[in-house]
């Protein structure tokens, strides 16, 4: 089992240095831009970026840096250990002031996600996850195991779902899962320390809507809890990849119903690229 209890250390100090900066621009007025249709950057995002990818570049040089607010290499990096950086998961929610967004720090070694950081600034909640080893919440100077192993209810399973973009697919997939429970809510980190907590049995993005960067560190807290995420169709998560987007989809659930889920995705002939 590696100890990477110095990378976990300094990713969280920035998490919480990131979400200090958050917080401190949520409490005024400011401005709204935006990169593209329905995309919208605050300056929050982008001096949570400046201070993580800052800090990630001065402790270790030698890795490579991939941030949604910075510039994106034109081809995909080729050192051993790579971080994702998604400073402000959950803009619109910013935007809106419901509190549901995250700072969410993941590290990649050859190409697998390895580690995660998961912020939650509005309730000072910090998620921690090293893949397959171990995964653990920090509030109040309290550390809580996490787990997702077995589902709420076998029979009728919950669902924590985008409060934002809810995917279209949604429906049809909770009739075929026999899904009682969907609980909205915003920032991917959010929804998988959700299901880590017990809170929820699944989430579900099946189109090509999120990102590298959505995906690292929420992997690797749900893997350290137990808990198995993939794409759509079963696979690993590409990330030694140019092409940033999930285009096959994100699926995170607790180990006992993934299969199942998986099962009922590819017999509804889902297209991820719609």
């Amino acid at each position: 089992m590696s100890n990477w209890s110095h990378e976990i250390e300094i990713a969280s100090r920035l998490a919480r240095q990131a979400g200090r900066r958050i917080m401190t621009i949520y409490e005024q007025d400011f401005a709204i831009s935006y990169k593209g249709t329905n995309d919208p950057v605050t300056e929050a995002d982008q001096e949570a970026n400046a201070i993580i990818v800052e800090g990630l570049a001065a402790h270790f040089p030698q890795d490579g840096i991939i941030a949604e607010e910075s510039p994106l290499p034109v081809e995909a990096l080729t050192t051993d250990r790579v971080w994702f950086v998604d400073p402000l998961d959950g803009t619109k929610e910013f935007i809106s002031r419901n509190g549901e967004f995250s700072v969410m720090i993941g590290m990649t070694l050859h190409t697998r996600a390895q580690l995660g950081i998961v912020y939650w600034p509005t309730r000072d909640q910090l998620f921690i996850g090293i893949t397959d080893q171990e995964s653990w919440m920090e509030q109040q100077g309290t550390c809580h195991p996490l787990k997702a192993t077995h589902a709420k209810c076998s029979s009728a399973l919950s669902l924590v779902a985008s409060r934002s973009h809810r995917s279209p697919h949604l429906s049809a997939i909770k009739r075929t899962l026999n899904i009682q429970e969907e609980h909205p809510m915003g920032s991917v980190g959010l929804k998988i320390g959700f299901i880590a907590q017990g809170g929820a049995d699944l989430y579900i993005e099946p189109g090509p809507y999120t990102k590298v960067w959505d995906a690292c560190a929420p992997e690797a807290i749900l893997r350290g809890a137990g808990g198995c995420f993939t794409d759509s169709h079963g696979n690993p998560i590409q990330y030694n990849t140019s092409e940033y987007r999930n285009l096959h989809g994100v699926v995170g659930s607790t180990k006992d119903c993934h299969q199942r889920v998986i099962q009922a995705l590819t017999g509804l002939c889902i297209s991820c690229e719609s």
